[in-house]
């Protein structure tokens, strides 16, 4: 099985600073307390260049460079910002396995769909750095090799072909064993891998154990150690912790886009989108605040969810500041993507969903609604109006008519004929006729208009079982001064009624 290790050096620095991107170029530190004292996990840049170093207390770090700040280590933070970025990448691998706390195996076996394992490599860096992160990715045989190789290589992005794996490792440090091993090893005076894996292997077992030979076998490239994809949560959820409360939507908005960004990363590589979601906003000190958000039409896009989020904050009053943030997506649905017209751009298609969205989302559900057909003939009757949900893939009529999202050439011309906006009943009209029967004439809208052209008639009858059957012969008419219309005559009384119009 071929595997890709993707590591992100200084991880939990690389996502500070995502969160809180006043910190880049800042000296910073993140300390967690051990046995009373508050130590240094991890440093940026220029904390390091003051002489900070992991494991020294946050009073000597304070003292080497006054200008310091910091900020709690939470590990369960950084694990679930691991995961949510396994399924970003889950478009590019099928599956993930987390190696924390800065990096993850990939499963490398759809790497011929994106141009072979090298292509894989570069665009998964490509699609991590959209988002902000810095990472180096190895791709090999056996994991030991690929994480060994991303973490000590000096490469952004490497290929070890299969069986090459102990000429690749034989210039990497003993410190890549990351074991107790390694001083074992160091004591006999040895400061490669490919030292290591040169020794006999008697000689090693006879002196390390079973912990020996494993450590001498990875040195060689023999790592049976299995790949275990992670197990994907069934609820798409993200949340954090603000460092200080936020009075205002200012202090909020990279913490909404932090969550947004994770999420639809999340929705992008399942390939769902986002149907309704719920922000929860946590209150200091207690108490919490709920926004539902209601989308026009299913979405991944973090961009356009961000533009809803801000103008729905933009209307909630809060009874304190706010803490942290919760946000669920409480429906999801299939993404088909979606196909513009030529010489469309996505982003005004996008800014018109957005004014959709926040008037479902001001003035309710049940203001943004779909057509959803009913089983019914008769044509007034057809559809009704429910509110929004993504379609279902159905067989029959229904079928037929989805499939005009992808292949309009493939639904039959009599239901592309159908009007756009339907009557809830048929009206009335009164019209002119020739001698021979033909329409001359009608009003409609209080105003007397010309038949400008005709097409029919179709014959349509049916519920013939109920006690309002119908038989009817219908026309495609286009009106002078308001454009095609539906109308029919009626085999009843052979009166003529508007059905519908067309866009």
């Amino acid at each position: 099985m071929r595997l890709a290790y993707l590591h992100f050096p200084r991880f939990a620095v690389q996502r500070k600073v995502i969160e809180l991107p006043e910190l880049t170029g800042k000296p910073f530190v993140l300390v967690e307390e051990v046995r009373g004292q508050q130590r240094v996990v991890c440093a940026s840049t220029s904390a390091l260049k003051a002489g900070v170093r992991p494991g020294t207390t946050l009073t000597a770090s304070t003292a080497l460079e006054p200008s310091l700040r910091h900020f709690a280590w939470k590990p369960e933070e950084e694990r679930r910002a691991l995961v949510a970025l396994g399924e970003m990448l889950m478009g590019l691998a099928p599956g993930f396995q987390l190696s924390a706390p800065d990096g993850m195996w990939l499963d490398a076996g759809a790497a011929n769909l994106v141009n072979g394992e090298e292509g894989l490599c570069a665009k998964v860096l490509a699609q991590c750095a959209e988002l902000g992160w810095r990472g180096r990715v190895v791709v090999a045989s056996e994991k030991f090799t690929a994480r060994a190789l991303a973490r000590h290589g000096e490469k952004r992005f490497a290929v070890v072909p299969d069986g090459e794996e102990a000429r690749a490792l034989a210039p990497l440090p003993l410190s890549a064993l990351e074991g107790p091993e390694q001083t074992a090893f160091a004591a006999l005076g040895l400061s490669t891998l490919g030292e290591v894996g040169a020794l006999p292997v008697g000689a090693v077992t006879a002196r390390g154990g079973a912990a020996g030979m494993r450590a001498h076998a990875r040195c060689r490239g023999g790592d049976e150690t299995p790949f275990i994809p992670e197990v994907l949560e069934e609820v798409l959820e993200e949340r954090l912790t603000l460092e200080w409360p936020a009075e205002s939507l200012e202090p909020l908005q990279f913490a909404l886009k932090t969550v947004l960004d994770r999420l639809c990363g999340r929705l992008g590589g399942r390939r769902r989108a986002a149907v309704r979601l719920s922000l929860t906003l946590k209150l200091d000190p207690s108490g919490q605040a709920v926004v539902p958000l209601t989308l026009a039409r299913p979405t991944a896009q973090s961009k356009m969810l961000l533009d809803l989020t801000r103008h729905r904050l933009g209307d909630v009053r809060l009874e304190g500041p706010v803490a942290g943030l919760i946000l669920r997506v409480e429906e999801d649905c299939e993404d088909r993507g979606q196909q513009l017209s030529l010489g469309d751009a996505p982003e005004g298609d996008a800014a018109l969903e957005v004014v959709l969205s926040r008037l479902a989302t001001a003035l309710g559900e049940e203001s943004l609604f779909m057509a959803a057909l009913e089983d019914s003939h008769r044509p007034e009757a057809g559809y009704s109006p429910r509110a929004f949900r993504p379609p279902t893939v159905s067989r029959g009529l229904e079928g037929e008519l989805l499939q005009a999202v992808e292949a309009p050439e493939a639904v039959p011309e009599v239901l592309r004929e159908r009007p756009s906006r339907m009557l809830s009943s048929p009206t009335p009209i009164d019209v002119e006729m020739t001698a021979e029967g033909e329409l001359l004439a009608a009003r409609v809208g209080g105003k007397r208009r010309r038949v400008v052209a005709l097409m029919g008639p179709e014959r349509l009858s049916g519920d013939w079982w109920d006690e309002r059957p119908y038989s009817r012969d219908y026309y495609r008419v286009h009106f002078e001064g308001l454009g095609q219309a539906w109308v029919f005559r009626d085999a009843r009384d052979s009166r003529f009624y508007l059905q519908g119009l067309f866009d």
